[in-house]
C-alpha cells in the first residue's frame, strides 16, 4: 500500500475554514479513525481534532466564534462542535493515570504543552495513532503506524494498552474490518487482561460486536483474533464451536468454528449484505455465527451401512436458546433476538427437499420464520452452504427451488397475512366469543393451502365454520 499525498487530504470548506482559524494560534491534528480511513482509500464521518499549545479557554473562545459550542467533555478538555450540520470533537492533548478498574477507572489531565509523540502513546494501536497536521499539512506518525497499516498488522501503542480492557475487543472488530493481524507482543498484553473483560459495561461490549456485525469485511479474522488472545472464553456459545468435530464428506473445511468463519466471510462478500441497512446487517451476521450454535451438544458419531459418520441431529432447533443466551450476555436489543433465532431454528429448511415444494409449503416456511423474512432466511442458508470449502459455494437444488416458489408467490419480503379477521365475523352477524380463535386458525390454514383467495371467496367456509354462532 502507498500513502496517499498529503496534499489530497481534504474536508469540507466550513470545517477547513474553522481548522484555519485555530491555526493562527494553535497547532490542530486531525486524529484517530479519520486519518487511517483516508489513508485507506475510505471516507469516515468522525473528525477528531486535538490542539496542541492553545489553553482551553482560548480554544473554546474560538469556536464559540465560528459556531456552537457544547462542553460535555469539560473535565477532559473536550469540547464538541457544530456547524453547518458538522459535528467535530475537539480536544487538549491528555495524558491519563490508572485509578481504578473498569474501562472508565481513569484520571484525565489535560495538558496543551504535552508532545504528540507522548499523546500518540495514549492511542489504543498504532494504526489509530496517525494524524495529520492541518497548519503543515503534513502525516504525524511517530508510533510508525502507517507501517503496521500497509503490513496490515495490530499492535499496540504502548504497555499501557493493558489499563483498559475494552482495547482488547476494539482490536477484536478492528482486525474484521480492515484484514489485520494482531502482533505477537499484542495477543500476549490481551493475555494478561483476559479477566478484566466483567469490568466492561454490557452497552461498550455491544458497541464492538455491532461494528463487527456491521463493518467486518472478514469476520472471521476477529474470531481467530478472540480465539488467539483467550477472550474467545467469554462469550461460551462461540467457544464451544472449536474443535467440535463435523463429516469430512460434507464439511472437509474442518471443525464447527472454522465452519462457522467461512460462512460469516462468504456472507459478507453477499450481495444481500452488501444492500443491506444496519439492522439487517445485525441480523444476518448474528444469525450466521448463531446457526451452528447447538451442534456441540448434539453431535455423535453413527454407524450406517457399515460406515461411521458424525451426524448433528436437531442442531438447529437446540441452537435456538444459545442463540438468545449469547445475544443477551453481549447486550444485543431485544428486537433482534427474536428474528436471529427465527433463522437459526430453520437453517435447514431446504437440506431435504429433492421436489420442488408446494406453495402452502413455502407459505407456512414464511409464517414460521416470522418476523424475519425469506429473504433474510435464503441468505444464511446461502452463507451456510458456501462455508465448506474446497466444496462448491454454490446453493443447493432445494434451495434454488425454495427461492423460486417465494419469488412467484411474493413471499421474500413478507409472510403471508390472514384475509379474514374478527370483524369479517362480526359483519357477517356471528356473535363474538373464544370460539373466535379457532375459526379464524381454521380460515387461515384454508387460506394459506389456497382453497380461497379473497374475502368473497372465503364466504363459505365463514358459513360452514360459523355455522350455530350467529348472533
Amino acid at each position: 500500500m502507498n500513502l496517499p499525498d498529503p496534499q489530497s487530504f481534504s474536508v469540507q470548506p466550513e470545517v477547513a475554514r474553522v481548522l484555519d482559524e485555530v491555526s493562527t494560534c494553535a497547532r490542530p491534528l486531525i486524529a484517530g479513525g479519520a486519518i487511517r480511513d483516508w489513508l485507506l482509500g475510505k471516507n469516515s464521518k468522525d473528525l477528531d481534532v486535538e490542539v496542541f499549545g492553545c489553553s482551553w479557554e482560548k480554544l473554546v473562545s474560538i469556536l464559540s466564534d465560528l459556531g456552537k459550542v457544547d462542553l460535555v467533555g469539560k473535565s477532559f478538555g473536550v469540547a464538541k462542535f457544530y456547524c453547518a450540520g458538522i459535528e467535530i470533537d475537539f480536544a487538549l492533548p491528555r495524558s491519563e493515570v490508572k485509578t481504578a478498574d473498569g474501562h472508565r477507572g481513569f484520571d484525565v489531565i489535560p495538558d496543551p504543552q504535552l508532545d504528540p509523540q507522548r499523546a500518540a502513546l495514549r492511542r489504543d494501536f498504532t494504526i489509530n495513532s496517525i494524524s495529520f497536521d492541518w497548519k503543515s499539512r503534513q502525516v504525524v506518525d511517530p508510533l510508525n503506524g502507517c507501517k503496521d497499516l500497509m503490513a496490515k498488522t495490530l499492535r499496540h501503542s504502548s504497555p499501557a494498552f493493558v489499563e483498559d480492557p475494552l482495547r482488547v475487543l476494539r482490536g477484536f472488530q478492528f482486525c474484521s474490518r480492515f484484514e489485520l493481524e494482531p502482533a505477537a507482543a499484542t495477543v500476549e498484553l490481551c493475555k494478561q487482561i483476559v479477566p478484566a473483560y466483567h469490568e466492561l459495561p454490557r452497552e461498550r461490549v455491544w458497541m464492538e460486536w455491532e461494528k463487527w456485525a456491521t463493518r467486518s469485511v472478514r469476520p472471521s479474522l476477529g474470531l481467530a483474533f478472540l480465539q488467539a488472545t483467550g477472550w474467545l472464553d467469554h462469550f461460551a456459545e462461540v467457544a464451544a464451536l472449536v474443535g467440535c468435530p463435523q463429516e469430512p464428506a460434507w464439511h472437509p473445511e474442518g471443525d464447527v468454528f472454522l465452519h462457522t468463519g467461512h460462512c460469516l466471510d462468504a456472507l459478507v462478500q453477499s450481495a444481500a449484505y452488501q444492500s443491506a441497512d444496519r439492522f439487517e446487517r445485525l441480523t444476518l451476521t448474528f444469525a450466521v455465527l448463531a446457526h451452528d450454535f447447538g451442534k456441540p451438544e448434539t453431535t455423535e458419531q453413527k454407524v450406517k451401512d457399515g460406515t461411521t459418520r458424525w451426524i448433528s441431529p436437531g442442531h438447529d432447533q437446540a441452537g435456538i436458546p444459545l442463540a438468545e443466551s449469547f445475544l443477551l450476555s453481549i447486550g444485543a436489543p431485544h428486537s433482534l433476538i427474536s428474528r436471529v433465532q427465527a433463522l437459526v431454528g430453520n437453517h435447514m429448511a431446504s437440506i431435504h427437499i429433492n421436489r420442488r415444494p408446494s406453495l402452502p409449503q413455502v407459505r407456512r416456511l414464511a409464517r414460521r420464520i416470522m418476523p424475519a423474512t425469506m429473504n433474510q432466511l435464503f441468505a444464511v442458508i446461502r452463507a451456510d452452504q458456501a462455508g465448506r470449502p474446497p466444496l462448491p459455494a454454490d446453493p443447493s437444488k432445494g434451495l434454488v427451488w425454495l427461492e423460486e416458489v417465494a419469488t412467484e408467490e411474493a413471499l421474500l419480503a413478507a409472510a403471508p397475512q390472514p384475509l379474514v379477521l374478527g370483524r369479517h365475523l362480526i359483519e357477517r352477524g356471528i356473535q363474538p366469543g373464544p370460539h373466535f380463535k379457532a375459526i379464524l386458525e381454521q380460515l387461515f390454514e384454508l387460506q394459506l393451502d389456497g382453497v380461497f383467495t379473497t374475502i368473497e371467496g372465503a364466504d363459505p367456509y365463514i358459513n360452514k365454520l360459523c355455522d350455530g354462532h350467529e348472533t
